[in-house]
């Protein structure tokens, strides 16, 4: 019986599979950019073919483990086959394992069936933080698609619940780890890392009590440079220096307002 895995299109036979990969243990990524004063997640379609016609899904990037790999071998294979980029931020958060996770929709799991070697795959969950300006668009994967965060669409599978656990993960670890400047461009302007946080945490911040916060960062460098191409007063830009935060550090970062 030909099989593919639940996230790779290309059709091996079932030995060759299993010779290469754990049939019953995937990763999925909740691939994160910020655009535009919108958070975007990374996902793909899927064309299901059914009752003669083919419909349109949308699901998280994603592979089953080698047998030669680590699930974080697999993590950062997967980012590098989806956006082209090497040695970005990734974290594993959960581990999905309801047996039923694959058939949470018929037709979903009508599609899948005949291309998986067991109806039972646990899945672990990362999520991902990159610059959406270090990416070539032309490197991402065919039928790729950057969703707003807050418009995700129906996805298949559980690949719903995987991606609200993620977004939830990156609220909780934002609140102790300056993970923002994963997602901020190299020099940045303090509004945009204002609006950056407003966007992730759905919210808005008093102008004062967001100054008087981040001026205690002795790792937010002040640059002798301004912003260009404006047609407001020019803001100074900022950059995030990673090893005066690790030297200067001296309890958990904390940036609840």
């Amino acid at each position: 019986m030909a099989i593919e895995s639940e996230s790779n299109p290309n059709r091996i036979s079932q030995e060759a599979f299993e010779r290469e990969f754990l049939p019953t243990l995937s990763v999925d990524c909740a691939i994160f950019g910020y655009d535009d004063n919108n958070l975007r997640v990374l996902v793909r379609r899927e064309y299901i073919p059914l009752d003669g016609d083919v419909h349109l899904e949308w699901k998280l990037p994603g592979n089953h483990v080698k047998r030669t790999e680590t699930i974080y071998d697999t993590a950062a294979r997967i980012l590098k086959e989806q956006t082209g980029l090497e040695n970005i931020y990734v974290k594993q958060f959960s581990v999905f394992s309801d047996p039923e996770r694959l058939k949470r929709n018929l037709v979903d799991y009508e599609w899948v069936r005949p291309r998986i070697v067991d109806d039972r795959v646990v899945t672990v969950g990362f999520y991902s933080l990159l610059n959406m300006n270090d990416i070539d668009n032309s490197m991402l994967i065919e039928d790729a698609n950057w969703m707003n965060a807050y418009e995700v669409e129906r996805l298949m599978f559980d690949h719903n619940e995987i991606f609200e656990e993620a977004f939830k993960k990156l609220r909780n670890d934002l609140l102790h780890d300056p993970l923002v400047f994963e997602l901020l461009p190299e020099k940045f302007t303090l509004t945009q890392m204002q609006k950056l946080y407003e966007t992730i945490f759905n919210t808005n911040y008093d102008k004062r009590n967001y100054r008087r916060k981040i001026n205690k960062m002795e790792y937010l460098i002040p640059l002798d440079e301004f912003q260009t191409g404006v047609s407001h007063k020019p803001a100074r830009l900022y950059s995030f220096n990673r090893d005066i935060y690790e030297e200067t550090r001296t309890e958990r970062f904390d940036f609840r307002m």
